[in-house]
């Protein structure tokens, strides 16, 4: 890591600087798609340590590099000007809406090409076009024009991707590249310290209320999971003894055996148990929780503000009262050092998680969403990273229990579909000895399922299910009627390994035919094993029958 009295030599060029302070954040690794306004930006990172990564389409590479981040802590993602770019918002929307910090780099053109206004191929309307595309969908941006401060933009882009856990955005011109800025350079480490006596108050003000207390719980959110605070909120609930519960899109904030874990907080669309005990405490201390449509259950939460302490790292608010300038890491840790004295509540029999009942084959009983994900929560153990993609892939998964933290992955607020395959991607080069499962239905893996044939390029050996109903089922759910535009073309998902050349193919019916396919996948190490399930298309799980009552009456 470079520090902050550490001087720059000035025979680095921009791109090459660049590189540098990328491997500085712990980035090994950059996805994308090469085009010629990039193309010697290319040639330098393949010169260097970085392993590129190429995928098949630019959205591709943003949600690999998407999981990859949330793996990872800090991903790369290098694509050509607007053809590129362009492509690949939706998967940067989709990381800035979820706090994913991915480094988006651009290409453009070069600046000598820009004299005169010429038609250039690839611009839109203007050559910055582009940029202010991605001013709305980044944190921070920058194009990298001017020598004498490109290496402080870069600084300034990069800590704000490390500071706010949201993508950043550089354009590179393709003549700047290789300039060499004249300069020297200090790179010095940004500090944002809390308002020492805000944080005092705040913490003096949350540890009173939390041992008044009769029953208190934590509602653990992403943001634990963005800002690497799992070691510290065990820290906490287990000083104090204080339950903890998830929201979806927090789901493995810590491993989902631990005796303090109650299950998913997810409004009237989760388990009632775990709802009743989340909303009747008398303190509920929210940490990095974001309160959206899914994690509120369609806005069915019962939550009263006045009996809350929200810390998340952009606000704190304690009952009604607003403290600026507070961290959320230097709030955590003020109540780990002066744990507060509470009541130990009671954790109901129904919340305890106990070894499930085993699996047991009805060998000729058709597959069900239900019994599929019963017996797949038997493979799971802690090397195992689940993928779920949107739909039932997600809600039926919410389900399974996650054995270690921070192995569930899910566009669980954003809800793009097609996430799961090129995350797959992500995650197996953020972790290569992890297990990967991938989740996804018969719509998502039509979106983006040639991202297959990258995993069978680099002989990694995920197990992806395909539940196959047939169309999109959750929107059969929420708008009921046998509707054409729910209804896709069948595909043999079966046998695409042989297509891309590498894996292999199981087609699905019964629970015995799943039996043999999963267990013979699982010990299959030379490459992905797609599971084609066929399911009646109106199976659903329970989640989604909850969410469906909900939501089917505002669509």
């Amino acid at each position: 890591m470079i520090q902050s009295t550490d001087r720059m030599t000035v025979d680095l060029s921009i791109g090459q600087y660049l590189i540098r302070r990328l491997q500085d954040y712990g980035i090994g690794d950059v996805f994308g798609i090469p085009g010629d306004y990039v193309l010697s930006f290319y040639t330098q990172m393949e010169d260097s340590d970085l392993n590129v990564v190429g995928s098949t389409r630019e959205d591709c590479a943003g949600f690999a590099a998407d999981a990859y981040a949330r793996i990872n802590g800090m991903s790369a993602l290098c694509i050509t000007y607007c053809v590129g770019g362009l492509s690949v918002c939706n998967s940067v929307a989709g990381a800035f809406a979820e706090k994913s910090p991915i480094v988006v780099i651009s290409g453009a053109p070069g600046l000598c090409e820009r004299s005169s206004n010429p038609l250039l191929h690839h611009m839109v309307r203007d050559f910055d076009t582009q940029m202010k595309v991605f001013e709305g969908l980044c944190i921070a941006g920058a194009e990298l024009s001017d020598p004498v401060t490109a290496f402080r933009e870069i600084d300034r882009v990069l800590d704000a991707c490390a500071r706010f856990k949201r993508p950043v955005y550089l354009e590179l011109p393709r003549d700047m590249v290789d300039v060499v800025p004249q300069i020297s350079h200090t790179y010095r480490k940004p500090t944002f310290p809390s308002d020492a006596d805000a944080l005092r108050e705040s913490v003096e003000e949350a540890g009173r209320l939390l041992a008044a207390a009769e029953r208190p719980a934590i509602l653990a959110g992403v943001e634990v999971h963005r800002f690497g605070l799992q070691d510290s909120l065990l820290a906490l609930a287990e000083a104090t003894q204080i339950p903890i519960a998830a929201t979806i899109l927090g789901k493995s904030v810590i491993r989902e055996t631990h005796p303090l874990y109650v299950g998913l907080y997810e409004g009237a669309m989760g388990r009632s148990d775990v709802t009743k005990y989340i909303e009747d405490s008398d303190c509920l201390l929210l940490l990095g929780t974001f309160m959206t449509d899914i994690n509120l259950g369609i806005f069915t939460a019962n939550i009263d503000p006045g009996r809350c302490i929200y810390a998340t790292s952009e606000q704190l608010r304690i009952h009604h009262h607003h403290y600026h300038r507070v961290r959320l890491k230097d709030f955590l840790h003020g109540l780990i050092d002066v744990p507060p004295v509470t009541v130990r509540r009671p954790i109901p029999a129904s919340l305890v998680k106990r070894e499930s009942v085993t699996f047991e084959v009805k060998a000729e009983s058709p597959i069900t969403i239900s019994r599929l994900f019963h017996r797949l929560n038997e493979q799971l153990d802690e090397k195992t990273i689940v993928i779920a993609d949107i739909g039932d892939s997600l809600f039926a998964a919410s389900e399974l229990v996650i054995r270690d933290r921070t192995e569930f992955l899910s566009p669980a607020y954003y809800t793009s579909m097609g996430f799961s395959i090129p995350a797959a991607l992500g995650a197996q080069i953020a972790r290569p000895e992890s297990r990967v499962v991938a989740i996804c239905g018969d719509g998502a893996f039509q979106m983006t399922g040639q991202e297959l044939s990258t995993l069978v390029r680099h002989h990694f050996d995920p197990v992806i299910l395909v539940l196959d109903n047939q169309g999109y089922g959750t929107e059969r759910r929420l708008h009921h009627g046998q509707w054409k535009f729910n209804e896709i073309q069948p595909w043999a998902y079966h046998r695409l390994p042989e297509i891309y050349g590498g894996g292999r193919g199981y087609e699905v019916f019964s629970e015995a035919d799943f039996e043999a396919a999963l267990t013979d996948a699982w010990q299959n190490r030379t490459g992905p094993s797609v599971i084609q399930v066929h399911l009646h298309p109106d199976d659903h799980s329970s989640p989604l029958h909850r969410l469906a009552e909900r939501l089917s009456e505002q669509v």
